[in-house]
């Protein structure tokens, strides 16, 4: 008995399914992967990437929410003994069963992007590398600068994580269905020092959040309405030589950091 034939896209699951062999190439190469690696790849789809991972790598774990999917690569799963096929959604997968060192690479759902990052970067002590096909604008917003505007919560938070390379685009020819917006592939090598140590990455996260609240008021505002003490804050910005009348797209990195550690004294 043949395999079937692979299942037709669900919109309202993004699948935008990579038909290039030249990206899937590309792609594993930007992952360098050895031979005893263990890959997590979130969203499989027909298993293009996939089928590369497993000739790759050591070890491929591959979670696919759609259970037609599941069951076509299935089918082609004998083929590939080093392949754990799990039905799961990404969002809810015990990210932390897997072992540490293991790589990231996807194409994840544009419509879940943000979320899976931030479930990503929170369990980033056991990810060395993530190589993600992002949409477009998301790809810019990781690598943003400060005072431009793709600059925000995910460009702050992404860039305390990680260090990122936006390596090349996609075009829009390279799936089917073709999706409607660009994409792009990313390259982000975890950060091993943490600047902030456990008990205050949750006050740098808030403050991160809060501080792009309200974006058109300026920072002391913003925060003032997210509950924070407006004296400590004009105090704070003081002590960092920023004006207080600062918007938080101009504030880096390092001086979100130095906030939350200026705010917790």
């Amino acid at each position: 008995m043949g395999i079937s034939d692979p299942p037709a896209a669900i919109k309202r699951l993004g699948q935008n399914f990579l038909i290039d062999p030249n990206i899937v190439r590309k792609i594993v190469a930007l992952a360098e992967i050895a031979p005893t690696d263990s890959v997590l790849e979130i969203g499989p789809g027909r298993g293009i990437l996939t089928e590369a991972l497993c000739r790759t790598a050591g070890r491929v774990t591959a979670v696919e929410v759609d259970p037609r999917l599941h069951a076509y690569l299935s089918e082609r799963q004998a083929g590939f003994p080093n392949l754990n096929l799990v039905l799961d959604d990404a969002m809810a997968y015990p990210l932390e069963s897997l072992p540490i060192g293991t790589v990231v690479v996807a194409n994840l759902p544009y419509y879940l992007s943000t979320p899976l990052l931030f479930r990503l970067f929170d369990q980033r002590d056991r990810f060395p590398r993530m190589v993600l096909m992002l949409q477009d604008e998301v790809a810019d917003r990781l690598v943003a600068i400060p005072d431009s505007s793709n600059y925000g919560v995910l460009s702050v938070m992404a860039q305390y994580a990680a260090g990122i390379t936006k390596a090349f685009r996609v075009s829009a020819q390279c799936f089917r269905p073709r999706p409607e917006v660009g994409s792009a592939v990313v390259l982000l090598r975890t950060k091993e020092r943490r600047e902030l140590s456990s008990q205050e990455e949750p006050k740098f996260a808030a403050l991160v959040k809060a501080a792009f609240a309200h974006r058109r008021k300026t920072l002391v505002n913003s925060l003032r309405d997210e509950g924070y003490d407006q004296k400590s804050v004009i105090g704070s910005l003081q002590s960092l030589s920023l004006s207080p009348t600062a918007r938080a797209e101009v504030l880096s990195v390092p001086q979100f950091i130095e906030l939350t550690r200026q705010l917790s004294l």
